[in-house]
């Protein structure tokens, strides 16, 4: 499974980013708790590129070297193929941000851990990202 999005109908407004970083940040969700409270860190970046926008998060690799370099054990795959970050093991030697090769993993705003996109695994049905795109630009698919 994986996220999917469409630059023809993304607006660039990057509420994807800002429910993301109030689900993932102890905020259930709230944004206005999450932005009164805190600095609240998307798991997912917006690239805007010639007028174009749409957003870059994790590909949840079928042989994903972040796991592969994880020297505890951290990143991890559940039966779905949601690749995460069990948050008790990591140490943040972020060896997994230097490894990916797309720049989907990155340094907590302390850089006490690494962060990444996981799908919502344990928030929604859907990941916040897509549920809440204005515009439908966003969606979740699977990948054969």
């Amino acid at each position: 499974m994986k996220i999917q999005s469409n630059s023809e109908y993304c607006l660039g407004c990057g509420l994807c980013r800002i429910y993301c970083a109030a689900a993932h940040d102890g905020y259930n969700g709230s944004v206005i708790r999450a932005f009164k409270k805190g600095t609240p860190q998307a798991r997912a970046g917006l690239i805007e590129h010639q007028q174009q926008s749409w957003i870059n998060t994790c590909r949840h690799c079928q042989d994903a070297p972040c796991i592969n370099a994880c020297i505890t054990g951290a990143l991890q795959k559940n039966n779905e193929g949601i690749v995460f970050i069990d948050g008790q093991r990591c140490v943040g030697c972020l060896t997994c941000v230097m490894v990916c090769p797309f720049g989907h993993i990155q340094p907590s705003l302390d850089f006490s851990r690494a962060v990444k996109c996981d799908l919502c695994r344990d928030l929604a049905e859907a990941p916040v990202c897509v549920s809440h795109c204005p515009n439908g630009a966003l969606r979740l698919i699977e990948e054969v």
